[in-house]
């Protein structure tokens, strides 16, 4: 039997909400740092912009990192050979628009999805690499090859988010 001291918390959906709409507020955009310089945006407009001028290889490079693949396996989702990959790299070259814009949908999802779970980069990094459900049943990193497969898991992300089953 409870008592009046032993009350439970009722989970407030609303707030809930409004918490999770306030922390993607704050947000004021999105980084990716690479040897020799920085890209920055805050909306679609500007990263049109970056897609446009081309990120440089080494992006590749800090892909492989944040999201815990080597980097062969980083090179797979662009289709890029490796041999290809070194030659660009060394001649200081810029990856195609589609390749940059994957680089930097990644780099949006990675912090979206270290921010769902708190910025506790080890779970984020599990749960990519599990097969979900939601996803019908394959590991949300095989979904990095395309445009859509990086919004599908956004939008899983944002199930998990908002407490819907992800």
């Amino acid at each position: 039997m409870k008592t009046h001291s032993q009350k439970v918390a009722k989970f407030d959906t609303k707030k809930s909400v409004k918490r999770a709409r306030a922390t993607r507020k704050k947000r004021s955009g999105w980084i990716i740092k690479v040897p020799g310089g920085e890209y920055a945006w805050s909306n679609k407009i500007e990263r049109v912009g970056i897609i446009r001028k081309g990120l440089p290889y080494d992006s590749i490079e800090v892909i492989s990192k944040r999201t815990d693949l080597p980097v062969r396996q980083v090179l797979t989702i662009f289709g890029v050979p490796q041999t290809t990959y070194n030659k660009k790299k060394r001649g200081k070259e810029l990856l195609s628009g589609r390749d940059s814009e994957v680089v930097l949908l990644l780099t949006e999802l990675l912090d979206f999805g270290s921010e769902v779970f708190n910025n506790e980069s080890d779970k984020f990094q599990r749960w990519l690499k599990k097969p979900n459900v939601s996803l019908g049943g394959v590991k949300p990193e095989s979904l990095f090859d395309s445009v859509t497969g990086i919004q599908e898991v956004k939008n899983a992300l944002n199930r998990l988010e908002y407490g819907n089953m992800a």
